[in-house]
């Protein structure tokens, strides 16, 4: 046998296991997914039970809810509430830990990005500071260099 074909039997093996592990690493990432997609529904759920609570406070205040029943669709909201963040809060811990164990892995590659990101930053903040021509006299707002009026109040810029 000779040379070239061993080398072409171990390069064909090589591209097949890589085709036979590419499943394994697909899951990985979907796991990550269907974590954060829960870790966002939480939080939506957390926004839907502050809101209907905002909006309880409100009814009872202008009392459209009796006095009687408001305490206790208070506290039903307030352990839903609970109950959320209290899953919400395992949920981030678990997720945090992967994401500390991938970022421990990327710490020599973000010290690169770190310095590329804070030059990108001077230099939009440079940017910013030459479009700024101060603020309106009339009611304290920032303009713009190019804004012939304050966008705020609509008084005339000299």
């Amino acid at each position: 046998m000779e040379l070239g074909s061993v080398f072409l039997v171990l390069a064909v093996l090589v591209i097949v296991g890589i085709y036979l592990y590419a499943p394994f690493t697909e899951r990985v990432v979907q796991t990550d997914m269907d974590e954060s997609h829960e870790i966002s529904a939480l939080k939506a759920e957390r926004d839907r039970v502050i809101t209907a609570l905002q909006e309880l406070d409100f009814d009872f205040r202008l009392g459209k809810i009796p006095a009687e029943d408001y305490p206790e669709q208070r506290n039903t909201l307030l352990q839903k509430g609970a109950d959320v963040l209290r899953q919400l809060d395992e949920m981030n811990t678990e997720f945090s830990a992967l994401l500390s164990k991938e970022n421990s892995a990327a710490n020599s590659e973000s010290k690169i990005k770190n310095d590329e990101l804070e030059s990108m930053l001077a230099a939009r903040r440079k940017e910013k500071q030459s479009k700024s021509a101060g603020f309106c006299p009339q009611c304290g707002k920032p303009v713009l260099a190019t804004d012939s009026f304050c966008p705020a109040c609509g008084k005339a810029l000299a």
